[in-house]
C-alpha cells in the first residue's frame, strides 16, 4: 500500500500542478488599457454595478462575455 502510494503521489502532484496553471492563467493576464476604455464607453448598467460590487477583474469578465455573444449572434446571422 505504501509503495503504491510511493508510485502514485507525484505523477497526482504533477496533474494538481498542470491544471492549477490552467486556472491561474487567466487570472495572470492583466487588463489592457484599450479594454478598460471600450469596458467604460459601452458597460451596460449591471456591468457597472458588478464593477461596484465586485472589482474590475469580475466586471471585465462579464463584459468579455457579453461581448463573444453579441459576435456569435453576428456570425449566425451572417452565415
Amino acid at each position: 500500500m505504501v509503495a503504491l502510494i510511493v508510485i502514485l503521489f507525484p505523477p497526482m502532484v504533477i496533474a494538481f500542478l498542470l491544471v492549477m496553471e490552467r486556472v491561474e492563467e487567466p487570472l495572470r493576464r492583466p487588463t489592457s488599457p484599450r479594454e478598460v476604455v471600450e469596458f467604460l464607453e459601452s458597460a451596460t448598467q449591471g456591468e457597472v454595478d458588478t464593477l461596484a460590487a465586485s472589482g474590475i477583474r469580475r466586471a471585465m469578465a462579464r463584459w468579455r462575455r457579453r461581448r463573444r455573444s453579441r459576435a456569435q449572434q453576428r456570425s449566425e446571422t451572417l452565415v
